[in-house]
């Protein structure tokens, strides 16, 4: 019997009302969607602490698989969501890597550039040589995000032909947790302003360079935010809650491609993309009017293939506006922009950025040469300084 696409069992589902079993049903041919929830070990905190740490071998699907979603957020001991007022979500990130069997497991650490013989990251499509070698990651803006990849799509994992022999696949989880509950400067904690937490050196004692005043090398795991004088000193516990989607592997996905491109990336047309992975705002000249306040950055990149983009997102830390990835010709191939919160509620919070909008291209309608020369471009407001941003790019990509 032909198996049907993706697409079109999700509209037999609907039409028919047929409530789908965990396998390929012989009537329709359709496979389940399957979703669990799992929690990481919990995250205890205390005002102005900081807990950066990378959770190795976590619980995530196992078998041949298409991954069709991956959603994260903070929650408590009872499961209730936590407000980026009170912890603020500076990044989290998914990398999928290879252990030699027989192997004791790692344990959590802060690196996430283990390249060693019996642990090896299984990156994904590129393009930034160090850094950024996540499947999955966002920041506080993950609530309000969309990251299903749509029908007939998936990105494959699981692939035993893909496992080096000797190894198994395994998954990480980075998780970067700020606790602003009683910071003297909440955004500025968010932002890992150094003066905030009396730091000069990195988490390998390394100096600063003088013009360093502020990123992520100031807020690195152990670390601690100025936090108002006289304050009572509650800890708690968190933990991030993480929820998949996927499918059983099957003939009728169409495999995608995850890439990742950086606005501080120095490409000039060769193999190397040198990733500075953060960079600073400057606040604009006085006088200028507020719509103007406008901080724009722009890089080029390219990828060795082709193919049909099917999904895109940016990645920016507060204060960004927007991000637009342009084709060679200056055709538009995806534009994503800041939604920030307007309420109290965990997930809308005001003055935080709490989404982004995503690109959901009509099947081949917007495809990428072989060697295209792409242009991202990352706006901030710049009516005051920010520090530490990032300006990433997410695109999944159908080879044609």
């Amino acid at each position: 019997m032909r198996r049907l696409t993706l697409s079109r069992c999700r509209q037999v589902v609907k039409f028919t009302g047929f409530h789908p079993i965990p396998f390929w049903n012989h009537v329709t041919g359709c496979p389940r969607v399957k979703s669990k929830v799992y929690l990481t070990p919990k995250i205890t905190q205390h005002p102005g602490s900081v807990s950066n740490k990378t959770y190795y071998n976590i619980e995530f699907p196992k078998g041949h698989i298409a991954i069709k979603s991956f959603n994260a957020e903070f929650v408590d001991e009872e499961g209730n969501p936590i407000s980026l007022k009170e912890t603020y979500l500076h990044h989290w990130a998914v990398v999928r890597y290879y252990q030699r069997k027989g192997n004791k497991e790692p344990k959590y650490n802060s690196n996430l550039g283990l390249h060693q013989s019996d642990l090896v990251v299984a990156r994904n499509a590129g393009v930034c040589n160090g850094g950024l070698s996540q499947f999955f990651g966002l920041g506080s803006e993950t609530r309000k995000t969309d990251t299903h990849v749509p029908d007939p799509y998936g990105i494959e994992v699981g692939n035993p032909l893909e496992v080096p022999a000797g190894y198994e696949e395994k998954w990480m989880l980075n998780v970067h947790a700020i606790d602003t509950r009683g910071a003297v400067d909440a955004m500025g904690c968010a932002e890992c302003r150094c003066s905030l937490y009396n730091v000069t050196e990195d988490k390998d004692g390394q100096p600063f360079k003088p013009n360093y005043v502020g990123g992520f090398f100031c807020c690195y795991d152990g670390t601690q935010c100025k936090v108002k004088n006289g304050l009572k000193s509650v800890k708690r516990n968190i933990y991030m809650k993480y929820s998949v989607e996927w499918v059983d592997w099957s003939d009728s996905i169409v495999p995608v491609k995850i890439y990742i491109f950086d606005v501080t990336d120095s490409w000039q047309h060769t193999r190397i993309h040198d990733c500075l992975l953060e960079y600073d705002v400057e606040q604009c000249a006085t006088g200028v009017a507020t719509n103007d306040c406008i901080s724009a950055r722009r890089s080029t990149t390219s990828i060795q293939s082709s193919g049909d983009v099917v999904y895109g997102v940016a990645h920016l830390h507060n204060g960004g506006i927007g991000s637009v990835l342009y084709g060679e010709d200056g055709r538009v191939i995806c534009s994503s922009r800041a939604i920030y919160g307007e309420g109290n509620e965990a997930g809308d919070e005001a003055g935080y950025m709490v989404g982004m909008t995503t690109c959901y291209p009509k099947p081949g309608s917007i495809k990428i040469a072989k060697d295209e020369v792409l242009t991202l471009e990352s706006s901030y407001s710049s009516q005051k300084s920010h520090i530490g941003v990032t300006g990433f790019f997410y695109i999944l990509v159908a080879k044609s």
